[in-house]
């Protein structure tokens, strides 16, 4: 009982911080979706929540992290190149992503996202395609979670274009070998990859 009330509380406190910062961003024009689990969460996932994740152009990282320390947001910018760290007064994390699996977050990803509602507030989420694509693209030797990443993909399954996707992860091994787990295992039918491949 006390696990589950510690999982509901880091839960609820993890929306908590989606809905002030969401509202901050989306107040002041940052171009952004939300992303990573809170996103799948969003599209019907089960909540498998750690922090919020939120793509967003780089050009509007300056006034994302701005805004986010003028609402009490502590912010750093870690090593790697393709985020920036924002964490609330409660410790809650939230990361800035404007690269996903080593390509710029675009315009028009941004503009492919759907307004839906989280945790109460309207925000525009990563579509289907192009979130699934940000999780499975990255897949490595040394980050290959499968397991971890089905019962969210299933949840998905019918939001997805896996023509588009088959032909955007095309040249990655584990990606690929990923849609043919799910092919076996009856979540998705054989796809038919799509020639235009470029991505996001």
């Amino acid at each position: 009982m006390q696990v589950g009330s510690h999982s509901h509380a880091v839960t609820d406190g993890i929306l908590d911080t989606l809905k002030r910062a969401g509202s901050g961003l989306k107040e002041v024009g940052v171009r952004f979706a939300l992303a990573g689990g809170c996103a799948g969460y969003a599209r019907g996932a089960a909540p498998s929540l750690h922090d919020v994740d939120f793509a967003l152009v780089e050009e509007d990282v300056p006034l994302a992290l701005k805004t986010l320390e003028g609402m009490g947001f502590r912010t750093e910018r870690p090593p790697e190149d393709w985020l920036v760290k924002a964490y609330d007064k409660d410790g809650v994390l939230v990361d800035l992503i404007f690269m996903l699996a080593d390509h710029p977050v675009t315009e028009a990803v941004i503009a492919r996202a759907d307004w839906l509602s989280t945790a109460a507030l309207s925000l525009p989420v990563l579509e289907a395609t192009d979130l699934v694509i940000s999780w499975i693209l990255p897949m490595s030797e040394h980050s290959c979670d499968y397991g971890g990443l089905l019962p969210t993909v299933r949840a998905l399954r019918e939001q997805v274009d896996w023509d588009r996707v088959a032909g955007v992860v095309a040249h990655s091994p584990y990606a690929s070998t990923f849609l043919v787990l799910l092919e076996r295992l009856g979540v998705i039918a054989p796809p038919n990859p799509a020639t235009d491949t470029t991505w996001p």
